[in-house]
């Protein structure tokens, strides 16, 4: 009871007069500035689960970071590490997000394939796997040699690649129209396949 009697004695001293600042607007001074935040330096880097194993750098729209290479697709290369050190081969395909590559015919892995229907057999294949892109060097097949690239601008403001050892420039309008050829040839292939 004398609990209940001390409540209503803080409420009534608590009465809300006409002077206090509930019922009044909000006054600035003049002089106000909005607040300065300070950018990280550093942006956050979300990380995506692919694999348990393996962590992939994404940016902050989850897309993953894509990283400049020395190599392009349908270069020839030398590989420096690894079994298949010393062997040449072309390059088949890039991934980016991970700096990997597939070289024709190189780091062979035997994958066992289940048989799908009831009357085929399963199977015992070979596949290409892909080595890491610091793992190969580019080659010249003219001067037998490995080398590092450079990067130059040519005369007509083309920026190309060439090999620093031999100065034999990779990226020029035959190759490009190789490639396209080729690219071409195999997409008729595949589609006289399916049909």
């Amino acid at each position: 009871m004398a609990a209940t009697a001390a409540i209503q004695a803080s409420m009534a001293s608590l009465s809300i007069s006409s002077s206090s600042f509930f019922g009044d607007r909000l006054s600035f001074p003049c002089t106000f500035s909005p607040l300065t935040v300070k950018s990280p330096e550093k942006p956050c880097l979300i990380v995506v689960k692919l694999k348990r194993w393996e962590r992939k750098e994404c940016k902050p729209n989850s897309l993953p970071i894509l990283h400049k290479m020395h190599v392009k697709v349908g270069d020839t290369v030398k590989v420096i590490a690894g079994d298949d050190k010393g062997k040449v081969g072309e390059i088949t395909k890039i991934f980016r997000h991970n700096s990997t590559v597939v070289v024709k015919d190189i780091n062979l892995k035997t994958k066992h394939m289940k048989s799908r229907e009831q009357d085929e057999p399963g199977q015992i294949i070979k596949i290409e796997a892909p080595l890491h892109s610091s793992n190969v060097m580019l080659y010249s097949k003219d001067q037998n040699v490995a080398s590092r690239v450079g990067h130059k601008v040519l005369d007509d403001g083309t920026r190309v690649r060439y090999l620093i050892k031999t100065g034999e420039i990779i990226d020029t309008a035959e190759n490009w129209k190789k490639l396209k050829e080729a690219g071409q040839k195999g997409e008729a292939v595949e589609a006289a396949a399916a049909a």
